[in-house]
């Protein structure tokens, strides 16, 4: 098999692994008002129907990234990705809200053993500053466009089959990646790694407790006797897993890579920007369905051209930019061009056309691939192969603690400001008025049951309200983007163009299960 087939196929596995993973962040978005019905879910339960799978992400990528790199980064791919279609399998024909969440779990852990692996993977394989940014540019062109294409994927599929199909198609898209891996070169640390098991499960403490806090902060109250336990399990968990680190000969995590200030602004401009992807997809497909009133199909093919822009902006434009005017200026604008779209989307009204949508779409789409290349990159540059994974695995974490929080905080700006601006007109009846209130969704089911001109005033006053939220949204979250353009700007100022960690040429590994296979 010449180098050549060997690079195609681990770029083709590594796209395909990003976007089922990144798909399956966004495509349960239009599914929720299909979940409600027909499964018959609680508003307890969609809450963790959506959160489980972050939950079990967020927890273990840590672990999963050391594992690649002891034990082969292709391997524990490939577990991942079997793991993710037998947990898609159970999701799609799950009886019962308690089976779809047990599902969305094991889909959480599988996606911890698939995203650090394949980052870590283009790192082994792709040893020259030009081919690995290159190779990250078209993965996390594909990544940020894996946030477009959820909602598409989904609109297609609940148009002509239940809500059940929305999973079954990651399969044929692990299928398709157990296949091409069988060409791709394994890679694993060169020296023996040590995994440190009380390491492990304080991570995995520390990091579950942390997020289920986080998400709690917004849903009751940070003063919620949970929450708060929450807070303080977690914060002791990572505590002692830092201090534990500093001791170790073989760290699960290197702290001292948070010294150099490429690592550390790259992975927090990573941790917002998966923020505000999150939050911009989640409302985009509300405002879609719910406001304009749009089929799922037609909300789902909406997202084409912000899908397209990042494609292109990550997989052609940022190594161009990244070598024309280094690193710090094409982070920078990518979130500068990203707040852009926020802003644009933070105009809509009920009335407005799609063109606003469409300019608010590309510009937000660019943005996110320009930055989430320029990240990648800088992170996979300024780490040794031999510890790709565990690099990989701090950057992953950051994406998904990123994107479960974008959900739960905007999402919770939106529905308070929903609830603040809201004014129901007299003459509904208490029970209809507080399901209003509860859910912008149910307002079409509750006007229909209401005589007119009861009617239309409240469906006009739920959307105009609803709006506002949106607005409200989109504007801060414009706002953050600004800041950390300007923070990136500066943190990354003096960071080189071209990195290179692994100076000499990389000799074939005895390990690697091809003959001549590069690492």
């Amino acid at each position: 098999m010449s180098s050549k087939a060997r690079d195609i196929a681990t770029i083709m596995v590594a796209c395909l692994a990003q976007l089922m993973v990144a798909i399956d962040m966004t495509v349960l978005h239009l599914a929720v008002p299909a979940l409600t019905t027909q499964l018959g879910a609680s508003a307890e339960e969609l809450l963790w129907i959506a959160d489980v799978y972050g939950f079990a992400m967020g927890g273990l990528l840590v672990t999963m990234g050391n594992l690649g790199d002891r034990f082969g980064r292709r391997r524990v791919l490939l577990i991942g990705v079997a793991a993710f279609a037998l947990g898609s399998l159970v999701a799609a024909y799950a009886p019962s809200a308690e089976t779809l969440i047990a599902a969305r779990a094991l889909l959480g852990v599988a996606g911890a053993a698939v995203l650090p692996s394949t980052t870590s993977l283009l790192r082994a394989v792709f040893t020259t500053q030009r081919a690995r940014t290159a190779a990250v540019g078209v993965t996390a062109g594909v990544s940020a466009a894996g946030f477009a294409i959820g909602p598409i994927v989904g609109g297609v599929l609940l148009e002509h089959f239940w809500w059940g199909s929305v999973f079954l198609v990651n399969i044929p898209v692990a299928l398709l990646i157990l296949g091409a891996a069988r060409v791709v070169p394994e890679s694993r640390s060169s020296g023996r790694l040590r995994l440190d098991l009380p390491s492990v499960l304080l991570s995995i403490i520390g990091l579950v407790a942390v997020v289920y806090a986080l998400k709690g902060a917004f849903y009751v109250g940070v003063w919620y006797p949970e929450v708060l336990g929450a807070f303080a399990v977690g914060g002791a968990s990572l505590w002692w897993f830092a201090r534990r680190q500093r001791r170790l000969e073989q760290p699960l995590i290197d702290l001292e890579l948070f010294r150099r200030r490429g690592f550390s602004a790259s992975v927090g401009s990573n941790l917002v920007s998966v923020f505000t992807m999150s939050a911009f997809a989640l409302i985009s497909s509300q405002y879609f369905q719910l406001v304009l009133g749009w089929s799922p199909l037609r909300s789902g093919l909406a997202f084409v051209p912000g899908a397209i822009a990042a494609l292109v902006a990550g997989g052609v434009l940022a190594a161009k930019a990244v070598r024309r005017f280094g690193r710090a200026p094409t982070v920078s604008g990518g979130l500068a061009l990203a707040s852009v779209g926020f802003g644009l989307f933070g105009a809509v009204n009920t009335d407005s056309t799609y063109v606003l949508v469409l300019a608010a779409q590309v510009a937000f789409g660019a943005g996110a691939g320009l930055t989430l290349t320029a990240t990648g990159d800088t992170i996979l540059g300024t780490v040794p192969r031999d510890r790709a994974g565990a690099a990989s695995a701090i950057s992953a974490t950051a994406y998904e603690l990123g994107g479960s929080l974008g959900i739960a905080v905007v999402g919770s700006v939106l529905s308070a400001v929903y609830h603040a601006e809201l004014t129901l007109p007299a003459g509904v009846p208490p029970d209809l008025a507080a399901q209003v209130r509860e859910s912008f969704s149910a307002t079409a089911a509750v006007a229909t049951g209401l005589p007119e001109p009861v009617a239309t005033a409240v469906r006009t006053a739920a959307e105009e309200s609803f709006v506002g939220g949106i607005r409200t949204s989109m504007l801060g979250s414009a706002a953050v983007m600004v800041v950390l353009a300007v923070v990136a700007l500066r943190s990354l100022r003096g960071v080189p163009k071209v990195i290179e960690t692994d100076v000499p040429p990389p000799q074939p590994d005895p390990v690697s299960e091809a003959p001549g296979t590069r690492i």
